[in-house]
């Protein structure tokens, strides 16, 4: 089997193993450019296969409005850090839905950044056994470090993540933008230790080859 098809597989396994007597919430996290969406995307196929339904969500739809994601100015850190997305949205529409006593219905989205204004969302019901797929920066933040039942930490060098989110968006690697990227991820990767809060790690370095990478190695 490719090495790609090979860990889909493995991750696949790990969340139909699951308990599916409630919904199932599973987080793709890793830095800018790492890969996530094409990732979570080939996951929920791999799943569909399996004859499991999932729910996509990304936290892109969760986006704060413009004035707040750069109230401390367009290029700083922190600020890409810790006010671009409304988590407490997140947690209201996608979290509280699926625990114990929740409605049982998620919204896919609230907030369309390129608009710059509030959207509705999807309301999609879930139920016992389906999976609710999120992927996104910044998943192990404090708010959510204990939420989901699979994490996932996409995992490759700052810098190549980086280089391959520029390359995407054609933006030159030493654009203020793409510092404000970079410096956010270190301050993340700082205080909050994904690695050590995710339930799996993956060396997303080569995307045809990425690797479970052992515990015992993880933070090394």
């Amino acid at each position: 089997m490719h090495p790609r098809a090979a860990v889909l597989a493995d991750v696949a396994a790990r969340v139909a193993a699951l308990p599916d007597d409630a919904p199932r919430l599973v987080g793709i996290d890793g830095v800018d450019g790492v890969g996530k969406t094409v990732f979570a995307d080939e996951l929920a196929h791999v799943l569909r296969g399996h004859g499991i339904r999932v729910v996509q969500v990304s936290i892109d739809g969760f986006h704060r409005p413009r004035i707040e994601r750069y109230r401390r100015g367009r290029a700083s850190a922190e600020g890409y850090f810790r006010d671009s997305f409304d988590i407490d949205a997140l947690l209201e529409v996608v979290i509280a839905p699926l625990m114990p006593g929740g409605s049982g219905t998620v919204r896919t989205a609230v907030f369309d950044y390129r608009m710059d204004s509030p959207v509705p969302g999807e309301l999609v019901p879930v139920a016992a056994g389906d999976v609710v797929l999120l992927d996104g920066v910044f998943l192990h933040q404090d708010a959510l470090a204990d939420v989901w039942d699979l994490s996932v930490l996409l995992r490759a060098p700052l810098a190549v993540a980086i280089a391959r989110m520029a390359e995407r968006d054609g933006m030159p690697m030493d654009d203020r933008i793409m510092q404000r990227y970079r410096e956010g991820q270190r301050m993340y990767l700082a205080e909050c230790s994904p690695e050590q809060r995710a339930s799996l790690v993956i060396d997303h370095t080569d995307v045809t080859a990425p690797r479970v990478v052992d515990v015992e190695t993880v933070g090394g």
